[in-house]
């Protein structure tokens, strides 16, 4: 058995054990083995927990592949899936509906995940648009912060006109939650992501081809306009379809990626995507599992925050000492 080969066993280990603790842990402590449970007790483990932690492995895979492809794209290390502006689109979508209270019905629930894909989708389609017309990775990079800005200057326009309650509901939502993913809701967000992929699997080789430049990709034969076009697209419905059902989640995308290579010593993305998607995923479960220890509830994306922020701290400082 090989190095790699051991890595990959032991982090799906881990990530069995961690989906097991996940599920039982709570405000009430709850063993589906051995012991048998109550009716109350056997609804909350299936309506709730099981979902929610299902929801942590979905986000943790989605989040951290969007980041490794975002950051070999534009070979940069710091940058993560919501460069490009798609959780920006994505909450001023959820902004126009929570802050027009006219439009809140007993909907809600699916109004909010709506609206979130419907702006995330709108930034993803401007940001494909200009692609097909820049062709400079870094014009592309900084035209989609623009996007990211100006949608969070109408965000904040819009909280100046907005009553107590609907921005209370607005900041809930992007504080992150794998609570907000019933039963219901699970196909659709597991069809985007599996359609996300797909797409991944389609620029697995370019992705290779990229990290050694775009034009040695070219000299390889690679399609560099068609692989940018279909990196954009992975990337805006694995991290648009998260942020529409969970809210922002920080950091993930950003350090999982440079966990993974520094495991590897590899940045073969054959390895290295299988291997972010592993950690994304424990890593999520593991947030979520300090989340439900606390005494009051935690948002997911702060305490993501507390695991990804010292990670992109230590890149900053190596990189500065090299």
């Amino acid at each position: 058995m090989n190095r790699n080969t051991a890595i990959f066993i032991l982090l799906t280990a881990f990530l069995v054990v961690l989906f097991a603790v996940d599920i039982c842990s709570g405000s009430i402590w709850l063993s589906p083995f051995g012991s048998s449970l109550s009716a109350l007790e056997e609804q909350i483990l299936i309506d709730i927990r099981l979902p929610k932690a299902l929801t942590a492995i979905i986000a943790g895979i989605a989040l951290s592949i969007a980041g490794l492809m975002i950051q070999t794209l534009f070979r940069n290390p710091l940058a993560g899936p919501y460069t490009l502006g798609i959780s920006s689109g994505a909450t001023l979508g959820v902004a126009l509906i929570t802050m027009c209270s006219i439009w809140l019905t007993a909907h809600t629930s699916l109004l909010i995940p709506l609206a979130a894909c419907i702006g995330a989708t709108l930034v993803l389609l401007l940001v494909v648009a200009v692609s097909k017309r820049v062709t400079s990775n870094v014009s592309l990079l900084i035209v989609g912060m623009m996007f990211g800005s100006i949608a969070s200057a109408l965000v904040n326009v819009l909280q100046n006109f907005s009553n107590p309650d609907s921005l209370k509901l607005f900041i809930v939502w992007t504080l992150g939650s794998l609570h907000s993913v019933g039963w219901s809701d699970m196909p659709f967000l597991l069809s985007v992501v599996i359609v996300g992929l797909i797409i991944v699997l389609c620029v697995l080789k370019p992705l290779n081809g990229l990290l050694l430049g775009e034009d040695y990709a070219r000299g390889l034969g690679i399609n560099i306009g068609r692989t940018r076009l279909l990196i954009v697209l992975a990337t805006g419905l694995l991290a648009g379809g998260v942020t529409a059902f969970c809210g922002p989640i920080a950091f993930i995308g950003v350090a999982v990626p440079h966990i993974a290579r520094g495991i590897l010593k590899s940045s073969n993305h054959r390895y290295t995507i299988p291997l972010s998607a592993l950690i994304g995923a424990c890593l999520l479960l593991a947030c979520d599992i300090l989340c439900s220890l606390a005494t009051s509830p935690l948002p997911i994306s702060t305490v993501s925050a507390l695991f990804g922020a010292p990670i992109i701290i230590w890149i900053i400082m190596k990189k500065s000492t090299i």
